[in-house]
């Protein structure tokens, strides 16, 4: 299982219906094309690289730095293959906001009229819940796709919005129904792209994290967590008009960095005493099983900082976002041009135009033009 994360300016607005209508018929000639000759498995994973994604979206005519981009590409993939009965055994549940919360029933109502039996809506709920609770970058998640083929494969695209910054982040994630969940913390990045990097993002879904979280389970599971969410209460109410640092001399490290948290433990203590039977019924307590509780950002935050300063277990705190390219570049950065996937590329894209049903001749010859020229 892979992901990918990329970010670009938070935009608002609506699609013309014009351009849209045409972004759905263009998609759907596209996706039959790549099916009919590399088969469902290879669409789903060229759009769960965020730069083959957002080529596809600027092929379909929209703008390529807007978070629109996103929202509008995936509602016409959506629009594209409902259209035609879900014939070519590629499905997609979710969307924007209200439509997001349909993906369980939808994925639901795709299982019963075709017969399919597998784990989605539960590796749905997951993934939304890991980037939105355990990578937090300040993006809060308000769209959620689910594409999934008849193979058992299956993409996620959702995306999250931080307005302070006005910027937008687009979060990839590809794997198979019989994903081990538990891969799912360490670090499965695939082309991650950002045009910003934050100072300090807590990020347990990093392999780095694997003693935080390890710790933050003994609290919840082991130990006492309201005595553990008091401690933290105490310390961080002691401290906070001295310095951005804590020093804590007689642990394992000698600061731990605050940055002026926010908490309220009143209702910190409340989800986790809402959640503390389902928690301590588990035998074997997961940190997946933590995150299916209804336990959310904040007091996942409280109680990997109390695993830090009392236990010694620091999680990361490093953006999960770099650069990367599709082809390369000519200079070598981040590597040398890849003739071989260039040219695939290339092919790729001309033998989809060619086979366009709906495309006149002249409006074919303009396509390959321009994809030549470029």
């Amino acid at each position: 299982m892979k992901k990918g994360i990329a970010t670009f300016s938070l935009d608002y607005g609506k699609c013309p219906r014009w351009l849209f209508e045409r972004m759905t018929k263009l998609s759907g000639i596209l996706i039959e094309a790549i099916v009919s000759e590399f088969g469902t498995e290879e669409f789903l994973k060229r759009i769960s690289d965020p730069v083959w994604f957002q080529s596809f979206g600027c092929l379909l005519a929209f703008d390529w730095n807007s978070s629109g981009l996103t929202v509008t590409t995936t509602a016409a993939i959506k629009k594209a293959l409902s259209r035609r009965n879900w014939d070519l055994g590629i499905y997609v549940c979710g969307g924007k906001g209200k439509a997001s919360r349909k993906t369980p029933e939808e994925i639901d109502n795709i299982n019963f009229k075709f017969g399919y039996e597998n784990n989605f809506k539960e590796i749905s709920k997951i993934v939304a819940k890991i980037d939105n609770s355990l990578i937090q970058d300040g993006f809060t998640i308000y769209h959620h796709s689910f594409f999934f083929d008849n193979l058992g494969n299956w993409v996620v695209i959702q995306q999250g919005m931080n307005t302070q910054i006005q910027m937008a982040r687009r979060y990839h994630w590809i794997g198979k129904k019989d994903a081990n969940f538990e891969n799912f913390l360490n670090d499965y990045h695939k082309g991650i792209i950002s045009n910003i990097f934050l100072p300090k993002v807590l990020n347990l879904a990093s392999k780095k994290s694997k003693e935080n979280r390890e710790m933050t389970i003994k609290i919840l599971k082991e130990q006492d967590p309201l005595k553990e969410i008091k401690t933290l209460e105490l310390i961080l109410n002691k401290n906070k008009f001295l310095f951005k640092e804590l020093y804590l001399p007689n642990i394992e490290f000698k600061t731990h960095p605050i940055f002026y948290e926010n908490f309220n433990f009143e209702k910190i203590k409340k989800v986790i005493i809402k959640s503390k039977e389902e928690i301590e019924s588990k035998s074997n307590l997961s940190f997946i099983d933590i995150l299916k509780t209804n336990i959310g950002p904040k007091t996942i935050r409280a109680i990997s900082l109390a695993a830090e300063i009392i236990y010694g277990a620091p999680p990361s705190y490093r953006d999960p976002a770099r650069y990367t390219f599709a082809h390369g570049g000519k200079d070598g950065t981040p590597f040398f041009v890849d003739i071989e996937t260039y040219d695939k590329t290339i092919d790729v894209l001309s033998k989809a135009i060619r086979n366009a049903k709906i495309l006149s001749f002249k409006e074919k010859t303009n396509l390959l033009f321009k994809l030549n020229k470029s």
